[in-house]
């Protein structure tokens, strides 16, 4: 029993490290909006085009005004839906 325990551990970590990195990248994306980011870098329409995909269900949820206010919330709740989605799959796993 202690193998499937173990087994089920290393997912839910592995679970847990996926919803980080995917939160991650939806924060960079709003930290990079919000100070101007050069989006003719590379790494800026990287970090756009991740984010646009993981938030693709949420970016245009909101209708503010204020452009940084639909980047925040929209790509925030993302970034907090993956985060708590994932983390309760990881306890759960770790759990069983």
């Amino acid at each position: 029993m202690s193998g499937y325990r173990n087994g089920a551990n290393q997912a839910g970590r592995v679970v847990a490290v996926v919803a980080d990195i995917m939160a991650f990248i939806l924060g960079l994306w709003i930290l990079m909006y919000l100070l101007d980011a050069n989006r003719a870098n590379s790494l800026v329409q990287f970090v756009h085009d991740a984010a646009a995909w993981l938030a693709g269900w949420s970016h245009d949820l909101f209708t503010f005004n204020e452009a940084w206010a639909r980047v925040v919330a929209g790509y925030g709740l993302a970034a907090v839906v993956y985060l708590f989605v994932g983390h309760a799959i990881a306890n759960r796993m770790h759990r069983h």
